[in-house]
Formats: structure tokens, sequence, C-alpha cells
């Protein structure tokens, strides 16, 4: 009975068209359940139940959600998002900010207050000191409730903008407060902070597409639709401080490149439904497709293997993915602890989480926007478009639930007040052994800025029991404006390589001012560096750079020797080289340690001749020319590398960019000297007195590649040294026991698509390149799959490698790695050489007859 009051009354509201049982076309419709009904469609881990908080009409649509200090649950509500199959409506401001409360403790949302109404398609939402800052119609705004009531009574543009797309897939979102107190965003560039009462927009890094958080040392995570999990193994902006670099690793790392999934019921309203591969026989989703909102658990009230996981919503199979994060050395790794299982499933169709949030009580909390269509209209296709239709999934609109996962044995605590706590409490909080209530706690003492907690917050960083508890006073006192270089230096003795790391990197803008704090700096990484932990390392890599170089380049080049065939480690170095390139290069071509020849040498070598050659300095140009011997006889790997470099940067480089007072030696007799082609192709980059420089492209004639082109060559040998060298070698050659020669190789010359699907997929050996077998032992028994590097880094790699060692393929088309993601949706495993051949031979569009 009380099931059919719920669909009547749906119906009577003008939401809900029914569908009578047994009618044409009915079959395989979805109808709206009750929350009660959906519960029970629900399978979860033993040991866990899931609970309603919320549902509509009291929350409608809810996309973000976050709680404040006193547990109140704020959701942002997209009541506009695609009303009809044609979006029409959705131009309209209905969207909202509702604060939730549990008034009577049983655990359940009963009173729901609309902080702000009449909203364009509200995206995020972050709590600030007296209001919140929103995000919707593509700006962000600063709200205020200057009267206590959960009522906004102002708002005033920020940024107008915050988006940088109409589009609800493709627009900035995020506002996740940092370790660092800056608001994150994702699907963005900006970062924001709040400096003497002043919101300051700052320039990031680009990540992600809807949603981020972060783990407790402070690594950002983030992912795309169609990879699941992503991070920044790095600081934000450490690696980008280097302008004559640009690196290729340490951000937007992928953890995984599992795309995996099992959904409990079929899923044929996604997308690309119609693709064979994108779902199973059953009609079940394969792999993800709406990857979005990853969120680390950093709490203790599920059990201990849940935390430190990071859970993954995938709205489109009607789940949530878990994922367990380890680290090796200074690089994250993920996994599915249960291949076969997910996490959260429902056979509820209309079940869709779109983003996840924990709160003061430490459960995992869910929001469900429960609707039948998920895609926007932009990019519906016909095939989707028609199961909408036909089954009956555009409305109801405007229904919504919140979910919370606890143990079985869990009961509700009425929360703490933290708004109300003692700055001396607040401080107590930072030990807390739960991540929200740290992360609040630091909030809540860097708005207020209370002088008088500063004591206790330097004596907490010195000597609290807790790391982390350490680690968030240093970042406390940092927001406060309140940390001085005497505690960092001090905090450089502390046990655990996070609170060392944490001292080092706040002391490095000290370093750089201070002659004192560099000197005393000096004195601290003499131990330091002498055997640094993996976390520390990188740490050090990113801040020596603020030292002298008679200090720091010594621990360049030990760190390079521990860590050097790690790219993330040659990037970290390099960031921390702006204009001390050439010195460092003529400090490690002389060092006796760098004679003698390594793959990891030789990349780092070529990078850093990439970077003197963008800063363009005639000087140390024709310095370094000069170090390229004319003979072959004495052409060791250090000159073959530094002219490798440098011919690699002439065919994007400007014809004579930078002017010489006279030629080289190098140039005087090219026909004796080494590599003729490369010393040819490196003419044209300089001028001189006598001599107009013209472009020599690379060897090609069939195929010449434009401007454009060059320049995909070039980033195309980027990230083919991060990505690829290790197994196929600098030189394309192929290594013992590692990979095949690329050089002449009909996989890399033939069907661009073909290498498309190796590089998106992995391959598997045996595999014939040039009339050889290469099989295992000869080679790695599988090439990985390389699916997290997003179109743009794979199609520079297909661009250079078809093109360089004598290959003359030609360029790739932008579209063609972007349309294979998409067609070969589904696949996740590697291919075998015979499948892959017979796949591009069903593929092929047939040739028309020719009149």
């Amino acid at each position: 009975m009380l099931k059919n009051l719920y669909l009547l009354g749906l119906y009577c509201a003008g939401m809900f068209v029914p569908v009578q049982v047994g009618a044409p076309g009915s079959e395989g419709s979805s109808p709206p359940k009750t929350p009660e009904e959906e519960l029970a469609t629900f399978r979860l881990p033993p040991g866990l139940k899931i609970q309603l908080v919320a549902a509509e009409p009291l929350v409608q649509d809810p996309v973000v959600m976050t709680f404040d200090p006193d547990g109140r649950l704020w959701v942002v509500e997209m009541r506009g998002f695609m009303p009809t199959i044609d979006g029409e409506g959705e131009d309209q401001p209905s969207g909202r900010i509702s604060v939730l409360e549990d008034t009577d403790g049983d655990g359940t949302m009963d009173k729901s207050t609309i902080y702000l109404d009449s909203l364009l398609m509200p995206r995020a939402l972050a709590l600030v000191p007296g209001g919140a800052l929103v995000a919707e119609n593509q700006s962000l705004w600063l709200t205020q409730d200057t009267n206590g009531d959960l009522k906004a009574d102002s708002k005033t543009l920020l940024d107008a903008d915050y988006a940088g797309s109409p589009l609800p897939e493709h627009s900035g979102n995020g506002l996740w407060r940092g370790m660092d107190n800056y608001y994150y965003n994702v699907k963005s560039r900006f970062r924001y902070r709040l400096t003497n009462g002043k919101w300051l927009r700052d320039s990031t890094e680009f990540r992600g597409q809807w949603g981020v958080s972060h783990d407790d040392e402070g690594h950002l995570f983030y992912n795309y639709n169609w990879s699941q999990l992503h991070a920044d193994l790095v600081p934000p902006n450490a690696l980008t401080r280097n302008q004559h670099h640009a690196p290729t690793s340490g951000i937007d790392h992928g953890l995984t490149i599992d795309r995996r999934v099992y959904p409990i019921r079929p899923n044929p309203a996604v997308n690309r439904g119609y693709i064979p591969g994108t779902l199973d026989a059953e009609g079940k989703l394969l792999e993800f497709t709406a990857a979005c909102s990853p969120l680390v658990y950093r709490e203790k009230t599920l059990p201990t293997d849940y935390q430190g996981n990071a859970f993954v919503c995938e709205p489109a199979g009607n789940l949530i993915k878990r994922n367990v994060v380890q680290k090796k050395g200074f690089l994250l790794e993920a996994f599915d602890p249960t291949p076969g299982t997910e996490f959260l499933a429902s056979t509820d169709e209309r079940f869709r989480p779109v983003h996840l949030a924990t709160g003061p009580d430490g459960a995992l909390y869910i929001a469900d926007m429960y609707r039948g269509l998920i895609q926007h209209g932009a990019y519906v296709t016909p095939y989707l478009r028609e199961q909408t239709l036909s089954r009956g999934l555009v409305l109801p609109v405007h229904l919504g639930r919140i979910w919370r996962i606890v143990p079985e044995n869990w009961q509700p605590a009425k929360p703490q007040k933290l708004s109300a706590a003692s700055s001396s409490e607040l401080v107590t909080q930072l030990s807390n052994s739960n991540g929200w209530h740290r992360d609040i706690a630091q909030r809540l003492l860097v708005e207020r800025n209370d002088p008088t907690s500063v004591a206790n917050l330097r004596q907490l960083a010195l000597n609290g029991t807790a790391p982390f508890g350490r680690f968030h006073a240093l970042w406390t006192l940092d927001g406060m404006k309140k940390g001085t270089a005497e505690l960092y230096l001090a905090a450089l003795s502390d046990p655990h390589p996070l609170v060392q790391s944490t001292a080092l990197r706040l002391l490095d803008p000290w370093a750089k001012k201070d002659e004192w704090t560099r000197k005393a700096l000096e004195m601290k990484l003499k131990t330091l560096a002498s055997d640094p932990s993996p976390e520390l390392s990188l740490q050090l890599a990113l801040s020596v750079g603020a030292v002298s170089t008679a200090v720091s380049f010594p621990i360049f080049e030990k760190l390079l020797a521990i860590h050097g065939e790690a790219p993330l480690m040659r990037d970290a170095v390099l960031s921390s080289l702006q204009n001390q390139e050439y010195s460092f290069l003529r400090f490690l071509t002389a060092s006796p340690t760098w004679q003698e020849y390594s793959q990891p040498k030789e990349i780092f070598l070529e990078m850093l001749t990439t970077a003197i050659y963008k800063k363009r300095n005639a000087t140390e140009l024709n310095a370094l020319l000069t170090t390229i011997n004319q003979e072959k006889a004495a052409f060791g790997w250090h000159q073959k590398t530094i002219l490798t470099a440098l011919a690699i940067q002439a065919n994007s480089g400007k014809p004579g960019v930078v002017a010489l007072p006279k030629a080289p030696v190098l140039f005087l007799q090219p026909k004796n000297g080494p590599d003729p082609g490369r010393v040819t192709a490196l003419k044209g980059l300089f001028s001189w007195p006598g001599h107009k420089p013209s472009r020599t492209v690379v060897a090609q004639t069939a195929h010449p590649l434009n401007d454009e082109d060059r320049k995909q060559f070039t980033l195309g040998r980027q990230q083919y040294l991060t990505t690829c060298a290790g197994c196929h070698g600098t030189d394309g050659a192929g290594l013992n026991r590692f990979a095949p020669p690329l050089v002449g190789s009909e996989w890399v010359l033939g069907d661009e698509k073909r290498l498309s699907l190796i590089l998106l997929h992995g391959m598997e050996g045996p595999v014939d390149v040039l009339g050889k077998k290469y099989d295992a032992p000869e080679i790695l028994p599988v090439m990985p799959s390389h699916s997290t590097m997003d179109d743009g880094a794979l199609t520079a790699i297909l661009t250079y490698i078809r093109n360089e060692w004598g290959n003359a393929a030609g360029p790739v088309n932008k579209r063609v790695v972007g349309t294979t993601r998409h067609t070969s949706q589904g696949r996740v495993v590697p291919w075998t050489a015979h499948e892959l051949n017979q796949h591009i031979e069903k593929t092929k569009t047939p040739q028309g007859n020719q009149k």
C-alpha cells in the first residue's frame, strides 16, 4: 500500500508516467522504487550495512555534499539537470543548496533548510567563514549568512571564469580544501585561497573531471570517466617551477590500469552500449564509462581493511568500486581487492552514485542522484535516446537519496559541535585518528587565526605523539602565517618522513630569501641526504635548489644515482634547476661517476640539454655546441646525447631562433662529423654572420610533417623517454629481455589504429617484427596498457615513433586515439598479435565499387 501511495504521489506531481505491466514496450523497464525498495537492491560486503539518511522531497538531485563542523550536511541539488530528453528547462534557475539536519539524533535527517535558491546548474560547494563558496552559472560566488539562520543573505561574484565551460561534463568543480590551505578544483587550472581577508585565484596544474579528495598525506586524488583513479605524487605546482622543462610524470599519475567493473544488473542504457564489447552477453557494463568522485577513506568507523582505500563511483553501472592504495617507494599504486565483486552494487537501474563524503561519524556517505538519465544532452547518442525513451527512464526527475555505509553493529551518536570548541580543543583534534576531524580542526584554526593557539601548535608540531598531528600542526601554522624558519629547521629532525618532507617543503621559500636560513639548511642537508627515505628523497629533489650549488649539485647527483631510473625523480631534479641547467650539465659530464654509460643517465642528460635549448641563451648554447666533438673517434655518449637532444628540438624550433657570433666548429665539416643528419637538422636552429638558417625536417619524403606535427613529434620524444624508452631503448632499437625494436617495425609503420590499440590495451607475445619472432624470455611476456594516459600524450608518442630513426609513416590524426578508445570500449586484456590483426581486418571500412 505504501508503495502505491508513493508512486501515486509522483504521478500526481507530474513526475512519473506509469507503464502498465505487460504493456508493449514495458519489458526491461526500470520503474522508480521507494527508498525502502531501493534499500533491498544493494549488495555489500559481509559485516557492513547501508542506511538511508535522507530522501526526496527533503533532498532532490544531490550531486555534491559536505559536512559542516557541527555535523549538518550541506547538499548541492542540481535540479535543472536534464528535465527532459532534450534538456528543456535546463536554463532555468531551479538549483539550490540545502542544509540537512538530524534534530532528534536517530541518524536520519529530518529537517532541510534552503541556504541558497534559484541557482543555475550549481556544481561545487565549500564552507568558509560566515558562509560558503558556491559554483553556479559557470561562476564562483562568495555567499554569506550574516545572522546565523542557515540562509544566505549576500552573494558576491569572485570569479566569472571559474567553470570554463557551460557543459556540465566539462566544467570546473571541486572546491576541495587541500592540506596546504588552498581550495583545489578539477576540470580546471585554478585554485583559490583566502589571504588577508581576500579571495585570491592562483594557477595550478589541470586535473580530472568530476570530484577530488586527498589522502592522509595530502596527495590529491581525482579521475576521468574513462580512467578511475589518478593522483598527484608531488605537491601542486612543484614540478612546473622551471619554465625550461615540461614534466611528464608526478602530476595526473594513474594508479591502476584496471578498468573492469562488475555490475549485478544489465546496463543497456549507457551511451555507447551499441559498441560491441561495451556490454557483456548479459548486457552488463564491462568497464568504467562514467567514473567520478574518488574518495580516500581516512576514518576509523569502517573495519581496518577499508582505511586508506580509494572508493570510486560508477553511476552508469550502478556501483561503487573499492581500491586498495599502496605505496611503492614514492609512487602510489592501487588494485581491486575483490575482482569480480564490487564494494557496493545495486539491481536498481536508477541508483546513480555521483559523490562520496565522510563526516564526523566516520561513515561513508553516498549522494544518489536517483534518476534514469544521467548523460547530458550534448552527448546523448541516438542509441541512448531510444533506450531512455522506450524504457521510460526520463521521468521522474527531482528524486534523490543520501545513503550511509557503516558496520553492522554501528549506532549513531550525537556529533560534537566543533564550531564551539575552544582553540586549544581544536589543536587536540589535529591528532584525531579520523581524517575528517583533523581537516576540520585545521580549517577552523586557520580561519580563526587565534594568537593564543600558536604556542600549543608549535608544541604539537615538535613534540606531538601522532605523526599526522605534527603534520597538520605545521600546515596550520603556515595557514596562520605563524610558522618560522627555526621551527621548520627543528622539524627536519622528526623521525617520520612525512613530517621531515613537510618541514623541508615549508623551508623552501625561507631559504630562498634569507641567507641565515639557507646556511642553516645546508648544514641540515648534510645529514638528511646521507640516507634519505624515498619520500624524503623526492622532497629533497624538489627543495635543495634553494641552497647553493656547492651543496645542491652533489645531492642532485646522489639522488639521480639512487633513483635515476624513475621518471619522477628526473622531473623533480629538473624542476629545481631553473637557470642552472648548463652549470649542472658541466658538473655531471665532468663527474667520474658519469663517465660510464647507462640509459637513465642518457635520458636525464637529454632532458637537461633540452632545457638548456629552451632557455635559448646564445652563450650557453654556443659553449654546449663546442662540447660536441666533430671527430667520430672522440664522439662519446655525452656528445651523442647532447646532439640528439638538440636535433630533436630542431624539428619544432623556429629557424635561426638563436643568434651566434660565428659558426661553431661542429657545422664547418659536417661530412666528417658524427651523424650528419642530426648535425644538418641542428644547423637550422642557429644563425650567424653569413648563414641564413632554414629548417631541415625529419627525414621524410612521402609524409612530411607540418608545424603542428613537429610540435607533436617533439612532445612525443619527451613522453617516449618517460614511458617507452625503458623497454624499447632511447634509440628505438629495443632492449634485450624487455621489448622488440621499433625501428622499421611493421607494427609501428602499419595501421595507426592497430598501433593505438597496442598502446591502449597492451600486447602479449609472441610477436613477429621484421621477420624475427620475439617471445619471453627474450622480451617481457606482456607490454602493459597505457590507457591512463590521455589522448594527446598517446597521439604525440605515436607521431614520434612513426617518424624517428628513419621511420617515415607521417603524422597521426588527433582523432585516431580518442575514436579508437571509444570504439574499443570493453577491452580489458592485452591483445595477442593474431587476434589484433583479426580485429583490424574485421573492422576495416569496406571499399566501395570504383566506377
